[in-house]
């Protein structure tokens, strides 16, 4: 595929790649760090929001700064920022390393805004107007991210604890200083959107009523999302699983999350965002059932990146849909768009912590099975006539 030779594009597809292999070893540190410390699942759970909250919250203002700077110091600083204080976590360890940990978080705040802004606008400006397809490609390197880091993480803790993850941080090193040489021009968003097309083009004409059931969507499949990925690693580490396996599992649900992304992103620009999400909420709401159904079973190789990869395949649809529906800059509009799904996603993972102490994980899984067939609801009723206004050329 051409974007993949693509310079550019490349350079922040990778960047998100380590960003997210940084980001996906969490949920691995904290079951492994469960026990010396004592850690609850309440207690992972509200960490786990501490984290995704200050890698969100604060990402509408670092896209805000991008549509005004460019994206090269937002991306390059960004993966530079989190291998430091990844590397200074799993090396002073301890209740500290849950602190450094958090702080890692504002690395990959600064880099998602710009690295989506740029790898869309390449996909929409330079390569047939592809842009779900280029933000489904971004976004896929980043779930392969959230693939590896876990299946990485879970041998190097076993061989050799914490420090070992200094071999995956050090990988940040090459990929940010690229990322920093490729974007050295600037590649201002408003220059590029303006050589192409004008900013009619890009908006979509939507109501008040799309903008609320977008929401609610992306708030659902963030929710979705972060139960699988923060609770399956803590789920069979309780039923005797090791590291080796609860990570590779839990890699395998992002691995998935990867592939189905690309897939619906590239379905999306063919047949209409609406019919891909209805269609992919639908299925993925009949493999999360049978997860919490089955306990360990030999078949989870198989349902859980299936769920992944039903689950995965809404999510660049979502972004696309935020960036050509909310005013604004690009960089900043995706912000928000990934802020908001990040901090609801973690708000859930609050609120399934104390369930899953309280009820047991099957009730969580059974519950994020209802979380999709709620969104597939609203994509039907809500997302309905998606109009992209002409240009006044």
């Amino acid at each position: 595929m051409p974007l993949l030779l693509d310079s550019l594009f490349s350079s922040v597809a990778l960047g998100h790649l380590i960003v997210d292999m940084l980001n996906g070893s969490r949920a691995v540190i904290l079951a492994y760090l469960s026990v010396p410390l004592g850690l609850t699942n309440t207690s992972i759970g509200i960490i786990s929001t501490v984290y995704i909250w200050g890698s969100s919250l604060s990402q509408p203002v670092f896209g805000w700064a991008a549509d005004r700077i460019g994206p090269r110091w937002l991306a390059a600083g960004g993966v530079l920022w989190m291998m430091s204080f990844f590397s200074l976590a799993v090396t002073l360890q301890g209740t500290l390393a849950l602190v450094l940990l958090v702080l890692a978080s504002f690395g990959s705040a600064a880099f998602h805004p710009a690295g989506v802004m740029q790898a869309t606008l390449r996909g929409r400006n330079y390569y047939a107007g592809r842009e779900t397809t280029a933000a489904s490609l971004f976004f896929m390197f980043g779930q392969f991210g959230l693939f590896f880091g876990p299946v990485v993480a879970g041998p190097l803790l076993d061989n050799f604890g914490l420090m070992g993850l200094l071999l995956p941080a050090g990988l940040a090193l090459p990929v940010g200083l690229n990322a920093g040489y490729q974007l050295r021009n600037g590649h201002n968003p408003r220059r590029e959107t303006s050589q192409d097309e004008s900013p009619a083009v890009l908006r979509l004409a939507v109501s008040r009523r799309f903008f609320i059931a977008l929401a609610v969507i992306a708030a659902l499949q963030a929710w979705t999302q972060q139960n699988m990925i923060t609770f399956v690693p803590k789920y069979l580490s309780d039923l005797g699983q090791t590291a080796s396996t609860y990570g590779l599992v839990a890699g395998l649900f992002m691995g998935g999350s990867a592939l189905g992304n690309v897939i619906g992103g590239s379905l999306a620009d063919r047949y209409g965002k609406r019919n891909v999400a209805l269609r992919a909420y639908l299925l993925a709401s009949i493999p999360l059932f049978i997860i919490s159904r089955l306990g360990w079973s030999h078949w989870l190789y198989l349902l859980i990146p299936l769920s992944g990869a039903l689950t995965g395949s809404v999510h660049s649809i979502i972004v696309v849909l935020a960036q050509r529906s909310i005013p604004g800059g690009m960089a900043m509009a995706s912000g928000l768009a990934l802020g908001f799904m990040f901090s609801a996603g973690a708000l859930g993972t609050l609120l399934s912590g104390p369930l899953a102490d309280a009820q047991g994980f099957p009730l969580v899984f059974q519950m994020t099975s209802g979380l999709v067939l709620v969104a597939a609801v609203l994509v039907a009723l809500f997302l309905r006539g998606e109009i992209i206004q002409s240009s006044s050329r």
